[in-house]
């Protein structure tokens, strides 16, 4: 893999870049934030692992602005701050997963490795078709009437559960654990917020809908009925 690291303490840069390139993946270490934010818009990346608190420009707004301008590549925050709000903060901002320093490598080069793309096993889907919308889990793309439609990582991911799911009703607590991983209800808007922008996505620009809410319950992804 390519791995950009944004992260400005030198003993913990120097730590993690040496882990991957022993791993034999290539890593690229930036330590200031309108850098990383430069490096990982113009260069393509298999992940970016970013450190939350960082010169110039934090990772939130580094991601925020990445997502904005359309890089997909699935981020990683790193941080000292592991409160429950903070990871909320940090996955709203367009990341995919949190780890919290101090940590161990072998835990955040198996987190890189699970947000990397990985061929799927020989007997199973390639790809998820619900109505007229179809999802390639290969090439990671999404279209809709021939349309392709553009998924941030945790946009596809939660569309991926969704559809392996058609017809059934998924709750949002099923959503926290298989989308976020929390094994608790955090008490913020971040599911509803996904399934906003999913929505605005694979449903508005059509002729009918296929995601449904289902009050006081969850969600349900179908055909017309």
């Amino acid at each position: 893999m390519r791995i950009l690291l944004i992260e400005d303490d030198e003993k913990t840069a120097t730590y993690i870049a040496s882990g991957f390139r022993e791993n034999r993946h290539v890593c690229d270490c930036i330590t200031d934030g309108h850098d990383g934010l430069f490096q990982g818009t113009r260069e393509k990346y298999d992940v970016v692992v970013v450190d939350r608190m960082l010169p110039s420009m934090d990772g939130l707004t580094i991601v925020k602005t990445m997502r904005t301008a359309g890089v997909k590549t699935p981020v990683i925050f790193l941080t000292s701050v592991g409160g429950i709000d903070d990871r909320v903060d940090g996955l709203e901002a367009g990341g995919d997963d949190y780890l919290v320093k101090p940590f161990a490598f072998s835990e955040l080069l198996a987190r890189v490795n699970a947000l990397s793309r990985r061929p799927p096993f020989q007997n199973e889907k390639t790809t998820l078709q619900v109505d007229d919308l179809e999802m390639d889990l290969i090439q990671r793309r999404v279209n809709r009437q021939g349309q392709e439609i553009s998924l941030l990582p945790k946009e596809f991911t939660l569309l991926e559960v969704l559809m392996r799911n058609e017809g059934r009703i998924v709750t949002r607590t099923m959503l926290l654990e298989r989308v976020w991983d929390f094994h608790f209800d955090p008490k913020t808007s971040v599911v509803e917020t996904h399934i906003s922008r999913l929505r605005a996505k694979i449903d508005k620009p059509f002729t009918h809908p296929l995601l449904h809410t289902v009050r006081s319950t969850g969600y349900s992804l179908h055909a017309p009925r």
